[in-house]
C-alpha cells in the first residue's frame, strides 16, 4: 500500500484527491495549517471512502513541526497542494506569497531529500501562462504569470526542475490546473473558502443559496463574446483523478514534466452562471463591477500532452459541475462548520 503525503489536504483540491488516493488503496497522511479550510473535511473523507487520513496539524513554514512529520514515517511519494491561491489577494500582498508559497516549498523540498522520498507531484497553475496570446495554451506556451501568485508558481517548477537537474532520483509532475470547480457527486464535500470566495463556482453557488446578497462579474469589457472572461471550468474529481495517473507515470517513466489538467473548452462568467441556473433551477443575483488586477480574458486548455501521456481525460463536463456544485452547496449552505 503507497504511502503518500498530501500537503494542504483539507482544502479543496487536496480533500477531494484524498478521496481518490483512498479509493486506489494508498495510504494517505494530510499536513494541512487550516487556514483556509476545515478539519471537519476529514471525517467527511472517512464517510465516504471509510477510512480517515492520518492528519498534522503544520504549516510548511514550520520546519520542525515538518521534520517530525517525516521522521514519524517513510513516504513513497508527496503531492504538494499547500500555499496561498488567490490572484487578487496576491497583487496586494505580494511579500506574504513569495514567502509562504517559496519557502514552504523549499522547506518541504529540503525534508524530501533528507528523508530520500524522491517522487512529487506538484499543484502548479495555468496562470504560469499570464495574458496568453492564443488558447488553447499548450506546454509549450510561453509562460509569463500576471500575477505574483502566479509567478510564485512558475518560481517553484523552476526550483523543482533546477533539483531534478541536480539529483536524477528525484522525479517531478507539474499539473498546471485551469479551473477546478464542482463537488464529490455524494453532496458530502465541496468547495468551502473561508471568508468571501476568490474562485467564480463557490461565489455563484452562494449567492444561489443566499450566503451572499450577489456575485460580482468582474469585468463585462473584454474582448470575448458577452464581455465576461472566458475559462476552462475542470470537475475537481477529474482533476483528483489526474493525480493519481500522475503518480502512476511518474513510477512507469520517471524524470520532470509539466501537463495541463483541462477539459480543453472554455466557457465565459455568464454562461456558466446560465448552466449553474438551469441545474438549480435557481436564480443568482450579479453585478458587473471593475476587472480585477491580474485576470485575464480568455485561457483554457490544450490537454492533449496529459491525455496520451498520462492516460488521463477530463469526462465531466460543465452541467455535471453545476449539479454536483449545487448538491454540495444546497445541503451544506454553511459549508463544513455550519453542518
Amino acid at each position: 500500500m503507497p504511502s503518500i503525503l498530501v500537503t494542504g489536504g483539507t482544502g479543496y483540491i487536496g480533500s477531494h484527491t484524498c478521496i481518490a488516493l483512498i479509493e486506489n488503496g494508498c495510504d494517505v497522511t494530510v499536513v494541512d495549517n487550516l487556514s483556509n479550510s476545515s478539519a471537519a473535511v476529514l471525517d467527511r473523507i472517512k464517510k465516504i471512502t471509510g477510512k480517515k487520513p492520518l492528519f498534522h496539524k503544520v504549516d510548511l513554514l514550520d520546519a520542525k513541526g515538518l521534520a517530525a512529520v517525516f521522521k514519524a514515517r517513510a513516504f513513497d511519494a508527496v503531492i504538494h497542494f499547500a500555499g496561498f491561491k488567490a490572484v487578487s489577494e496576491s497583487m496586494s500582498a505580494p511579500l506574504d506569497y513569495y514567502h509562504n508559497n517559496i519557502a514552504g516549498t523549499l522547506n518541504l523540498c529540503r525534508l524530501m531529500q533528507a528523508h530520500d522520498a524522491s517522487t512529487l507531484v506538484f499543484s502548479s497553475s495555468a496562470t504560469v501562462y499570464g495574458d496568453a496570446a492564443v488558447s488553447p495554451v499548450t506546454e509549450a506556451s510561453p509562460l509569463a504569470p500576471a500575477s505574483p501568485y502566479g509567478r510564485t508558481k512558475l518560481m517553484i517548477e523552476m526550483i523543482l526542475r533546477d533539483i531534478a537537474m541536480s539529483n536524477p532520483a528525484f522525479r517531478v509532475s507539474l499539473l498546471r490546473y485551469f479551473n477546478p470547480a464542482g463537488a464529490h457527486e455524494s453532496g458530502l464535500m465541496g468547495e468551502d473558502p473561508r471568508g468571501t470566495p476568490n474562485n467564480l463556482m463557490p461565489c455563484i453557488s452562494q449567492a444561489a443559496v443566499g450566503r451572499l446578497p450577489r456575485l460580482n462579474v468582474f469585468g463585462n469589457d473584454y474582448p470575448t463574446p458577452d464581455g465576461t472572461g472566458i475559462r476552462d471550468y475542470i470537475h475537481v474529481m477529474d482533476l483528483a483523478e489526474g493525480h493519481l495517473k500522475a503518480l502512476e507515470h511518474i513510477g512507469r517513466t520517471g524524470a520532470i514534466a509539466a501537463y495541463n489538467l483541462g477539459m480543453g473548452q472554455g466557457h465565459s462568467v455568464l454562461e456558466l452562471i446560465a448552466a449553474f441556473e438551469n441545474a438549480s433551477g435557481r436564480k443568482v443575483p450579479y453585478v458587473f463591477t471593475r476587472r480585477r488586477p491580474g485576470d485575464v480574458a480568455v485561457l483554457y486548455a490544450d490537454p492533449a500532452k496529459a491525455n496520451a501521456e498520462l492516460a488521463w481525460k477530463a469526462a465531466r463536463g460543465i452541467e455535471t459541475i453545476c449539479t454536483d456544485t449545487w448538491r454540495w452547496q444546497k445541503g451544506n449552505p454553511e459549508g463544513y462548520e455550519g453542518s
